[in-house]
């Protein structure tokens, strides 16, 4: 039997290249040469995960998002993966052994072991 899959994760943004750009960073992936801030596209790293989708929308974030990243850090070592994304653009909502960040836009993930 023929099953669908994930081809890409689709994000809305006010700035699609800006968010592109850190996930692209944070996860290894590359940035589509055509990247616009209308629409950018990440190529999934070599984890072989579904490709990212950014695109331009023109209504802001007003909520908290219904589906987010958790990102395993290297090693385990949260405060280091921590302290590379903060470096990349990403801010630390609640620190801990489950650290929840948000990316350059507002959208949440989180950094555990």
């Amino acid at each position: 039997m023929t099953v669908a899959w994930v081809k890409s994760l689709t994000f809305d943004c006010a700035d699609a290249l800006v968010v592109a750009r850190f996930w692209a960073a944070a996860l290894g992936g590359e940035l589509d040469d055509g990247a616009t801030a209308d629409k950018a596209f990440v190529e999934a790293p070599g984890w072989g995960g579904p490709n990212l989708w950014f695109q331009r929308v023109p209504e802001p974030k007003t909520a908290k998002n219904r589906l987010h990243f958790d990102l395993r850090a290297p090693d385990g070592d949260v405060p280091a993966e921590v302290a590379r994304l903060t470096a990349l653009g990403a801010t630390v909502v609640a620190p801990g052994e489950l650290t929840v960040m948000e990316d350059p836009e507002g959208n949440v993930f989180c950094v555990e072991q």
